[in-house]
């Protein structure tokens, strides 16, 4: 397996800012000739970014707000209805995903919610997208762990036909990840249809993955149907995973990072009975939002992974060898957006990125031959 320790590269960049942005850049590596950037809309602490259909896209904010982003008007409307979510340091209403119906969308808002104690767990809402509000607002999902710590929710989504997955990081309590009766630290799956199976491993039924910290990045590559993660490290340590059904992807037990003190945290390798990591970061680049592309407006992107980077604000551009693994990456786009939270990829190909500051933004990458759509 691929274990790459990370060594920052500087990627330059020319930028011009008129209307819409335009960047022009040459690389050996992703033969990037000319792709222009347009900023759709400003968005005050965006966290999460779901395609609804050719034209319009959903951006959650940790402060409670969903919006609705038509990318050819460029306009932003407000939708009602959203559950009540706690705005406590990494917390908030995090991650959105969409579900395309007969009889309309369903929506999937992860997020922190206030229990009666005045503590926070993590819930999954479903909810019917009726114009500009959500109807029919329900939890699936509610964790069976409250405390006051305000960090490490994970709250990543990814849907397949069946199940709605989610990343659930292990609340700053690293002994939670390795408990499979504890929400904290595991990717867990919820069933669209039917009730859940409890399965006879002492596991909690949802419990799909454990030994995770705080997982940002969690989608499905169409061509494999493999579910890919990434994470959080500490100093160090951030890792990308294929998730595997009861898997134990090791934190704490295994780690690539160090104690913020400095000094080991676990093994640096996986023994029998965990799995390990398929791409490594140290330093840390703070990975947040992941999708493969697989479309055709760029070519030089195809089936390549692209993971936002918070702390070296760019986007990790990472290619696959033949059998499947990372095995080189690019930082493009080096401090073109700042804190890159979330990418997708739309139906035409172009991509969307939103970052998280709070005079953040939402932006469409287009081909500079390719017009909008009318």
């Amino acid at each position: 397996m691929w274990r790459r320790i990370f060594t920052n590269a500087i990627f330059i960049v020319a930028l011009n800012i008129l209307g819409a942005l335009d960047f022009k850049t040459t690389s050996a590596e992703t033969n990037i000739s000319e792709i222009k950037i347009e900023k759709i809309g400003d968005v005050y602490l965006p966290w999460g970014l779901a395609v609804l259909n050719p034209y319009e896209v959903l951006v959650t904010t940790k402060i409670g707000k969903l919006f609705l982003f038509n990318l050819d008007k460029k306009t932003k409307t407000l939708v009602s209805g959203t559950p009540r979510s706690a705005f406590y340091r990494q917390g908030g209403l995090l991650d959105v995903a969409v579900q395309k119906g007969k009889h309309g969308n369903s929506i999937f808002l992860c997020y922190s919610k206030l229990t009666a104690t005045k503590n926070l767990t993590v819930a999954i809402s479903k909810s019917k997208l009726f114009g500009n509000k959500l109807i029919e607002t329900r939890d699936i999902f509610t964790s069976n762990h409250m405390s006051k710590s305000g960090v490490h929710f994970g709250c990543r989504l990814a849907l397949n036909d069946i199940h709605v997955f989610a990343s659930l990081g292990d609340r700053g309590d690293r002994t939670n990840a390795q408990n499979p009766n504890n929400h904290p630290g595991s990717i867990i799956k919820i069933p669209l249809h039917g009730k859940k199976t409890a399965e006879n491993l002492g596991w909690l039924p949802e419990i799909y993955s454990i030994g995770h910290r705080n997982p940002q990045g969690l989608h499905f590559q169409k061509s494999t149907g493999q579910l890919w993660s990434h994470e959080h490290g500490p100093r160090g340590g951030d890792e990308i995973n294929i998730i595997n059904k009861h898997h134990n992807y090791g934190w704490p037990i295994v780690s690539y990072g160090k104690e913020y003190i400095g000094g080991d945290i676990g093994l640096n390798y996986s023994p029998k009975g965990f799995t390990d990591p398929i791409w490594i970061w140290t330093p840390s680049i703070a990975p947040s939002g992941l999708t493969f592309y697989e479309g055709k407006m760029f070519k030089e992107f195809s089936g390549k992974l692209l993971i936002g980077a918070l702390k070296y604000r760019c986007i990790y551009l990472i290619s696959l060898s033949s059998d499947n693994e990372p095995e080189k990456e690019e930082c493009i786009f080096k401090n073109i957006f700042g804190r890159v939270r979330d990418i997708e990829v739309m139906a035409d190909g172009s991509i969307l990125v939103i970052n998280d500051d709070k005079n953040g933004h939402l932006f469409r990458l287009l081909r500079k031959n390719i017009t909008n759509r009318k």
